[in-house]
């Protein structure tokens, strides 16, 4: 995937998030729960990592704006 893509779809996720955090949240829990429910568990260990990165970028990305987006690059000094 080109990186700008990646940025402009970070950016469109970013401007969905703002005021329904908890929501979300709720959602990627309950997605997660399906998963494990349909494979019996044989992916929980994968499942909860993706929901644990979900929930952080959630965290992460409240949608506020003028805020920066948040790269997986570190900033240089």
């Amino acid at each position: 995937m080109p990186v700008g893509l990646i940025d402009d779809l970070k950016g469109k996720a970013q401007g969905l998030i703002q005021g329904n955090e908890e929501a979300i949240k709720n959602g990627i829990e309950k997605a997660g729960n399906f998963v494990d429910e349909k494979t019996g568990g044989k992916y929980a260990g994968h499942v909860d990592k993706v929901q644990n990165a979900a929930s952080d970028f959630v965290a992460k990305n409240d949608g506020q704006p003028g805020q920066a987006p948040v790269t997986d690059e570190p900033k240089q000094p």
